[in-house]
């Protein structure tokens, strides 16, 4: 271990970073769509179906291929590999954001419009308080996937830990393979963790 440290160790902080990066952006663009996408979609239900459908097709998408098809409309680097994870990342958010919406007790919206809020106040201070761990399940997933598949972007020159194990693979060296794929589990589960604990302090008290 110490060994693979001295030989690779700035090179690991500097793909490590790259991963990071890359799905961070995914993730946050993700966010910014499909969660406001998902709450406008609880009040058209016919297009909610629709819309649901063609990110669900999206997602069935081989991610290779779907990272292949970038690079002729964008070419190669971290631009095409963060469109690829970002369209990967919105099925499980919208998802999610639509069902925690649709969900919510229908006598807390009735009680809301009682107190005389208008629908964007019932939307932004009751349904998403209540929807938020089933939305925030969504993300949680979604960050999971794509800090995964960000590994596969190394394919198309996008950088990150897949540069080691796809070299360990090239080179027979399993050192290579082990050290990229265990900083990618750890982000995973750090990542998860931590927005975990997000999760705990955005949800109201009443329904934790």
């Amino acid at each position: 271990m110490l060994t693979f440290l001295n030989q690779h160790g700035s090179d690991l902080l500097i793909k490590t970073w790259e991963q990071l990066y890359i799905s961070t952006i995914a993730l946050i663009l993700g966010i910014i769509v499909a969660v406001p996408l998902g709450i406008i979609l609880t009040r058209f239900s016919k297009t909610a179906k629709i819309v649901i459908a063609i990110a669900s097709m999206l997602q069935t998408v081989p991610s290779l291929a779907l990272l292949a098809l970038m690079i002729p409309l964008f070419g190669i680097g971290k631009i095409p590999a963060v469109i690829a994870l970002f369209i990967y990342s919105l099925l499980p958010i919208l998802r999610n954001t639509y069902i925690g919406m649709h969900d919510v007790d229908p006598i807390l919206k009735d009680s809301a419009k009682g107190m005389g809020m208008t629908a964007f106040q019932s939307i932004m201070q009751v349904e998403i308080p209540m929807a938020t761990p089933v939305i925030m399940a969504g993300i949680r997933l979604s960050a999971v996937y794509v800090i995964a598949w960000a590994t596969l972007a190394s394919y198309i020159g996008a950088g990150g830990l897949g540069d080691l194990i796809f070299n360990g693979l090239n080179l027979f060296k399993p050192d290579l393979i082990i050290g990229g794929t265990i900083p990618v589990t750890l982000l995973a589960l750090i990542v998860d963790f931590g927005l975990g604990r997000l999760e705990q302090q955005m949800t109201p008290a009443a329904i934790k």
